[in-house]
């Protein structure tokens, strides 16, 4: 027999419902046409399904049962209400007047003009390194421009939501007065974002240039410590560490595994020599002694006839056998033109570490830490290649910029700037703490992996070292000993 019952009735009868009993039999479903009624059918089965399961997961307490029941049924009878408003609304005739807006086209949900356009630009120097000695270690052509694409599809993810479109611009090439005229015309057009991985020589020109312009630079690549000291600039921000950063973090392991005494290798080449002036600054910070140094000039043979170890395996014990006994052999060779020949074979057996063996670095793509695992699928998804520091370094400017325009609902480089110097800027970057920029030379606070080239080994600022505001300033100079003036109020 066919029920009669109202709506309120239907309704009590899906909160008294079980799952052995459970049905749509009410007045309301009758009263619609034969498709309607079995599309209403198959909607009470997939209902009646989900109630069971739930009921059966929740048996713990009768609360439970009454309350799934009771959403089951208000889901029931707003799904047939709505279904009997949709076909009586078919039913009624089109008016003229009806049929006139109908045709009228829809308006946009989210009108272009109310999307804000936050414009940034990624410029990558071409520098004609040397080639390096391992085939595995050619740089990818996207580096560092991959990490800044997925910092843009990030900013997208949460700007969508809030009406902010971010866009980015790519510009490349190896003459550097080329790359400063092209940022300076992209300036004086109105984009006052620039994400840039150049030299320090080149970025101190397009700070100079931009100097009068409402733009702001990002340095991305360059760890030289003169930028974030006597040749800081207001509008550069550095969220690629320092040299003096990257050597402290390894400092501090070497102080915790207790191997205090140093030998202190250098190559020819100019970075190498900065590498070097590091080591002895972190040595004496942290309490470490250099026993013994050396220059180490390096004739390659040929790498075909000879493997490239035929030479190296007598050059480096020989160069190494009058050393005092030491704990840790350090290499600085920033070009990798040598520093990879020394793990084992060094006239006695101890670690090797420096820019080679056991490293500094700001990322890891062995990382899992503090939820990155997804963070390295997704750039793999991307590019088809894992990420590196030069990639991380830009991700991190990108995000920057993207956490500072949420947050401030702008896209003035200037309020930009003004909120990331601020207490309440933070940036989540999957190092297990908030990263902030120091607002006495723009520098970006973050932790630095230390490790080998397969592993992270640990993660600096190590335990037990201390600061009075936060533990990531034990890494560099600190704001005592900073000769950076352009942030003085």
């Amino acid at each position: 027999m066919r029920s009669t019952a109202g709506p309120e009735q239907a309704w009590r009868k899906g909160f008294d419902a079980t799952p052995e009993n459970a049905s749509l039999d009410c007045g309301l479903v009758d009263s619609l046409p034969a498709n309607a009624r079995r599309l209403a059918s198959v909607t009470t089965q997939r209902l009646r399904e989900r109630r069971v399961a739930s009921v059966k997961a929740k048996r713990s307490g009768a609360w439970a049962r009454s309350a799934v029941a009771m959403s089951w049924g208000a889901a029931v009878m707003t799904g047939v209400a709505g279904l009997a408003s949709t076909y009586a609304t078919a039913a009624e005739p089109v008016t003229p007047q009806a049929a006139a807006l109908e045709s009228q086209p829809a308006k946009s949900k989210k009108p272009a003009s109310d999307i804000q356009v936050i414009k940034m630009v990624f410029v990558f120097q071409e520098i004609d390194d040397p080639v390096p000695l391992s085939l595995l270690d050619f740089t990818p052509k996207d580096l560092g421009l991959a990490g800044a694409k997925l910092g843009v599809n990030d900013n997208n993810t949460t700007g969508r939501f809030l009406k902010q479109s971010f866009e980015l611009t790519e510009i490349s090439g190896s003459d550097p007065a080329k790359l400063v005229a092209e940022v300076k015309a992209l300036a004086n057009s109105g984009i006052g974002l620039f994400v840039v991985a150049v030299d320090a020589e080149t970025l101190l020109k397009m700070s100079d240039a931009l100097k009068d312009e409402a733009a702001v630079l990002f340095n991305a690549r360059a760890t030289d410590l003169d930028l974030r000291e006597e040749n800081c600039r207001a509008n550069v921000k550095h969220t690629a560490p320092s040299r003096a950063m990257l050597v402290d973090a390894l400092a501090q392991y070497l102080f915790w595994k207790r191997w205090r005494k140093i030998a202190l290798v250098q190559g020819p080449a100019p970075e190498d020599a900065k590498f070097a002036d590091a080591i002895r600054r972190s040595a004496k910070k942290f309490n470490l002694r250099i026993v013994e140094e050396g220059q180490f000039e390096y004739q390659a043979g040929s790498r075909r006839t000879d493997g490239g170890f035929e030479q190296v395996q007598k050059q480096i014990p020989s160069f190494t056998q009058d050393y005092s006994d030491y704990d840790v052999l350090i290499v600085a060779d920033e070009k990798s033109q040598f520093g990879n020949y020394f793990p084992y074979r060094t006239w006695i057996p101890r670690p090797v570490a420096g820019t080679h063996g056991l490293f500094p670095a700001s990322w890891h793509p062995s990382s899992e830490l503090w939820g990155a695992s997804q963070f390295q699928n997704r750039f793999q998804r991307l590019t088809n290649r894992t990420m590196r520091d030069l990639d991380y370094q830009a991700w991190m400017a990108i995000r920057a910029i993207g956490e500072a325009a949420t947050r401030t609902s702008s896209a003035d480089p200037k309020t930009l700037i003004d909120y990331m110097l601020s207490d309440q800027f933070e940036l989540a970057a999957f190092k297990g703490q908030k990263l902030t920029f120091r607002p006495w030379n723009a520098q970006l606070r973050q932790p630095i992996f230390v490790a080998t080239d397969k592993l992270h080994v640990t993660v600096s600022p190590q335990a037990g070292f201390l600061h009075q505001k936060t533990v990531l300033d034990t890494l560099g100079l600190d704001e005592p000993e900073t000769k950076c003036t352009a942030f003085k109020k």
